[in-house]
């Protein structure tokens, strides 16, 4: 399979060969290509161009394009094919991407292409998988698996593996069950070649195997994944029957998605949103946490006011030059302590008593505070500041360091105790906060210290 390298030259001869419908040199064009670079040629070119391509190339390669392309831009598409086209292009798919792709169609169009799907068997286990709630491992899970019956003899077992896999793109495991169809461990290939002919499944599978139940939460069932090297990893109902399998492709997807929702929560944005999406959308995705931050000026402002009498004496004047940096020093220590603790969490690696955590974080914002405000100190004496006003920065700062650090771990991890997601506590959140309560802390401590 040749290696897809996706310019604009490339592309403008896909374009060309689609206007003069030069459709048999097109499709040799694209044949030799894995599905993912077809993908990639559909995202780029426009919408009755990527129509195009998928009415033009056989369906078990658009299909698997088709699973790789943006929503949005898939739903288009799919909206200008006919029910049995887009019930052709699922069934060339597994299950799970298969109810992926009918899940986001209109309710109207959903059965119209379920029942134009030639296999009952691959339309009843997308009708199945569909009635799973989003974010559990029911709705992830593919229904295409290799199981064996613990009662069958080595040479039934190759051959009921053999008829099964014919329907499975990847083998990862061989899982064992009994009549009632209960998952009771794995099947070792190594175990199944060196085996007696006349031995039984029972006698030689591994009773072993890890699982998830099909209510489980998806990030769970990827934290479960990660943390023992799987994958792929069967999953049961509650009478742990088997039902079907998450492999590691769909787990990274999650994992993925996961990880882009935590960074525009991050930068203060509150909804899913991409770069190709309108205006109005991107809007309210931004909007709510800039008004945050015009709050927190607001009070930045009313904080500034209660101490204006600052800026009547010469000698004093110069604290209101440090509030910028106090302001960024207070969020950026905020935000660098929230996103350790983000991390940790989403991780699972947050561990020990909050009272250990307590005394890290002070310790830490000691070292910090303390080399920087030596640093600040150093800074005063060559711009020939008093003595004492470069000590009530330098301690202020060091004290605002301290508490943004505080700040910063535990608001996650308080999120995160009451369900909520602590991600939403980095950026603007923790910034804003930290900008409004370092200013105050500092003009207080300059206060007690000098005295005004």
């Amino acid at each position: 399979m040749e290696k897809l390298h996706v310019n604009d030259i490339f592309l403008n001869r896909i374009k060309s060969l689609i206007y003069e419908n030069k459709n048999e040199v097109l499709k040799k064009e694209l044949s030799n290509f894995h599905h993912a670079d077809i993908a990639e040629i559909i995202k780029q070119i426009s919408l009755e161009e990527a129509i195009h391509i998928v009415k033009l190339l056989e369906s078990d390669i658009t299909a698997e394009a088709l699973a790789e392309v943006d929503e949005s831009f898939r739903e288009k598409i799919l909206s200008k094919l006919s029910a049995k086209e887009i019930a052709e292009e699922i069934e060339e798919l597994d299950t799970d991407d298969a109810a992926d792709i009918v899940g986001e169609l209109p309710e109207n169009l959903q059965e119209k292409v379920l029942s134009k799907i030639e296999d009952a068997e691959h339309s009843q286990d997308i009708r199945e998988l569909l009635n799973y709630n989003e974010g559990t491992a029911g709705a992830l899970m593919a229904k295409e698996l290799v199981s064996v019956n613990e009662s069958l003899s080595v040479i039934n077992c190759v051959r009921e593996m053999r008829k099964q896999a014919k329907e499975v793109t990847r083998v990862h495991s061989i899982y064992v069950t009994n009549s009632k169809n209960k998952l009771l461990g794995r099947l070792s290939l190594k175990d199944l070649l060196t085996a007696n002919t006349k031995a039984k499944v029972k006698d030689i599978y591994i009773p072993n195997v890890d699982y998830v139940n099909v209510n489980e939460d998806v990030n769970e069932v990827a934290n479960i994944m990660s943390k023992y090297d799987l994958e792929a990893i069967p999953v049961v109902n509650d009478k742990k029957q088997l039902l079907g399998r998450i492999t590691i492709d769909d787990v990274l997807d999650i994992i993925k998605e996961e990880a882009e929702k935590d960074y525009q929560l991050a930068a203060g944005i509150s909804k899913e949103v991409e770069a190709n999406d309108n205006i109005f959308q991107l809007t309210r995705a931004r909007l709510p946490w800039l008004f945050l931050g015009l709050i927190g000026g607001l009070g930045s402002v009313f904080i500034l006011k209660d101490f204006e009498e600052i800026m009547i004496k010469p000698e004093l004047r110069s604290l209101f030059f440090y509030t910028p940096l106090i302001a960024a020093m207070a969020g950026n220590v905020g935000v660098q302590s929230s996103a350790i603790i983000v991390q940790g969490i989403a991780n699972q690696v947050i561990k020990g008593s909050l009272i250990n955590r307590l005394f890290k974080e002070i310790g830490l914002g000691l070292i910090n505070g303390l080399i920087l405000s030596i640093v600040l100190i150093i800074f005063g004496e060559i711009i020939n500041q008093d003595m004492l006003l470069s000590l009530t920065v330098a301690g202020s700062m060091m004290s605002v360091i301290i508490i943004s650090a505080l700040v910063g771990t535990f608001i996650p991890i308080i999120l995160d105790k009451q369900g909520i997601d602590p991600a939403i506590a980095t950026g603007p959140f923790i910034t804003t906060a930290n900008d409004i309560f370092g200013i105050f802390l500092f003009f207080y401590i300059a206060k007690l210290i000098l005295g005004f």
